[in-house]
């Protein structure tokens, strides 16, 4: 079992982003999934879910500017990041949206500049 976070880079603020994690060994639409973040000196928040029905919830600081969505074909969970805050500076992780969870992978680095 492993996950894969990528699509990281560095970007203005008020630019974009899209993420995607791919499951190995395991098919990802089988669980509640989950986007998370650790910005230096902080915590691993979560900032965004997805229930295997479809249905989302995100953080209040990323609403309205995150989109969490999956693509079962490709095994993935992705996360679409609109008018990106230097706040928004972190290592993004996917994960499962449990107590239980994999192996954390590396995880992908934004860097949002201002």
């Amino acid at each position: 079992v492993q996950l894969q976070a990528s699509g990281g880079g560095l970007v203005q603020a008020g630019g974009s982003l899209r993420l995607s994690c791919v499951g190995s060994g395991i098919q990802l639409r089988n669980y509640d999934m989950g986007w998370y973040r650790q910005a230096p000196g902080k915590e691993r928040e979560l900032v965004a879910g997805i229930s295997r029905d479809g249905s989302t919830n995100y953080a209040d600081s990323v609403k309205g500017r995150f989109t969490i969505s999956r693509d079962n074909v490709k095994n993935t969970v992705n996360l679409q990041m609109n008018s990106l805050k230097p706040e928004d500076t972190a290592v993004y992780y996917c994960n499962r949206d449990t107590v239980v969870k994999f192996v954390w992978d590396q995880g992908t680095l934004v860097t949002v500049s201002s």
